[in-house]
């Protein structure tokens, strides 16, 4: 069973930047794609990013592309999300998630077979 605990929200201003990480419990972290995903009150989850196995493939929301950067680094069972240029309409509560391919965790939260509990951002204008 994947374990998957993410760390790095907090409050920062408008255009500010934060890294998030998640960190994965299994000794197989690289065969899973990774992903991300937020989500604000009285809303569905919203898919914001996901990577490959082996990072050679990325996905992105058109509202993050730009701004937001995945990364993993299968040597440390840790993905990450760079987020830059922040807007308060990036405020949220931010998870991961773990699925067979980065596509299919874009496509269908159904293909999801692990998450996070999440961590808050907060973006002040």
């Amino acid at each position: 069973q994947v374990q998957l605990v993410e760390s790095g929200g907090g409050l920062v201003q408008a255009g500010g930047s934060l890294r998030l990480s998640c960190a994965a419990s299994v000794r197989t972290f690289s065969s899973y794609a990774m992903g991300w995903f937020r989500q604000t009150p009285g809303k569905e989850r919203e898919f914001v990013a996901a990577i490959s196995w082996s990072g050679s493939r990325k996905y992105y929301a058109d509202s993050v592309k730009g701004r937001f950067t995945v990364s993993r680094d299968n040597a440390k069972n840790t993905v990450y999300l760079q987020m830059s240029s922040l807007k308060p309409e990036d405020t949220a509560v931010y998870y991961c998630a773990a699925g067979p391919s980065a596509l299919a965790i874009k496509m269908n939260r159904a293909f999801i077979s692990r998450w996070g509990q999440g961590t808050q951002v907060t973006v002040s204008s």
